[in-house]
């Protein structure tokens, strides 16, 4: 595993990570987890119990919210808090969920900003409540300015710019960056760090990631159209498994590279239908902004000093399967 150090004035990754069991139902359902699904049951620690909500712009079945929820939970259940969970793929939607937490006075708020703009209003209201919140995953250059106290996730250019750097070293020319949901910065700024790194061409396709079928259809139709394109790069774990297919069907030779890791991408990996992927550590995001929070509300910590304090990127291959296979079977990694 191969982590990226082009990254510079950013908060160094974090060192320790809490490795613990507690994976999550099916992803992006589009509830509310209290402790009776395993977020914070039990005390922990003796500090006044806290109550901490967590709201993603997760699609349907997007398993990568699996992981950043058992973290949270994991955290959840040793600092005596409990976690609540929910989620919309659409901005505004994901702007009201948050209103309604803040509406219930919760201590704590954790959230995505994928469209940023939408946010920037609720999360003020949140300030003006006195309710702290963290941002995670996406949006990172936004969370200071918002009001944020930190911010948990890896800088999503520099992420793309390692991926452009891995696809030169593996000789490729032509790259098909995969975007699975339009208008989310995050995605577009992978996609764009590729574009800079790399030394061939790359070329952007909008699919409709929560749409199974038109997305692998998307795919396959570029393949044919586009003999030339010799790499696939998705920018989430379910996306990979799509062009896999795509490919397989148009019977084209382009490898297929992703963002994010789990179970499946492992076994793909160790079956070489996947060349490499880009690790950013959900459990460690979940895990460590539940904690943030906790550490705030009762010692006044902040972590990063306005700068994001990073869980990735790093690149893993089929090398690291061996090691990576028992966390990634109980949904740590």
């Amino acid at each position: 595993m191969r982590t990226s150090r082009t990254a510079k004035g950013v908060t160094a990754c974090l060192a320790v990570i809490a490795l613990a069991a507690g994976c999550s139902g099916s992803g992006g359902k589009d509830d509310e987890d209290g402790s009776g699904d395993g977020g914070g049951g039990g005390k922990g620690v003796d500090t006044p119990r806290l109550k901490i909500a967590m709201v993603t712009h997760s699609g349907e079945g997007d398993t990568f919210w699996d992981i950043v929820r058992s973290g949270a939970k994991q955290a959840a259940r040793k600092d005596n808090v409990e976690f609540l969970y929910a989620n919309d793929k659409e901005a505004k939607g994901q702007a009201e969920l948050v209103q309604s937490f803040v509406d219930k006075k919760v201590d704590g708020i954790v959230v995505t900003l994928a469209k940023p703009e939408a946010m920037r209003s609720v999360l003020s209201k949140a300030g003006a409540a006195g309710i702290p919140v963290v941002t995670i995953n996406a949006g990172g250059e936004f969370s200071e300015k918002f009001g944020a106290l930190s911010h948990i996730g890896q800088d999503e250019s520099v992420a793309g710019e390692a991926v452009g750097d891995e696809l030169d070293r593996r000789g490729k020319k032509k790259t098909l960056c995969v975007i699975h949901e339009q208008g989310n910065v995050s995605l577009e700024q992978r996609c764009a760090g590729v574009k800079k790194s790399f030394g061939g061409s790359v070329e952007n396709l909008n699919v409709e990631g929560t749409n199974a079928p038109a997305s692998e259809s998307s795919i396959s139709a570029k393949l044919q159209a586009t003999k030339d394109i010799d790499a696939v790069v998705t920018l989430g774990a379910p996306i990979a498994a799509y062009s896999v297919k795509a490919k397989k069907d148009t019977g084209s030779k382009a490898e297929v590279d992703t963002f994010d890791l789990n179970a499946e991408v492992v076994k793909r990996l160790k079956a070489e239908e996947v060349g490499f992927a880009v690790d950013q550590q959900p459990y460690l995001q979940g895990y460590q902004a539940v904690d943030l929070l906790w550490l705030y509300k009762t010692n006044a910590n902040v972590l990063g000093g306005g700068k994001p304090v990073l869980t990735g990127p790093a690149i893993v291959t089929g090398k690291d399967v061996p090691k990576l296979e028992k966390y990634t079977a109980r949904g740590t990694r």
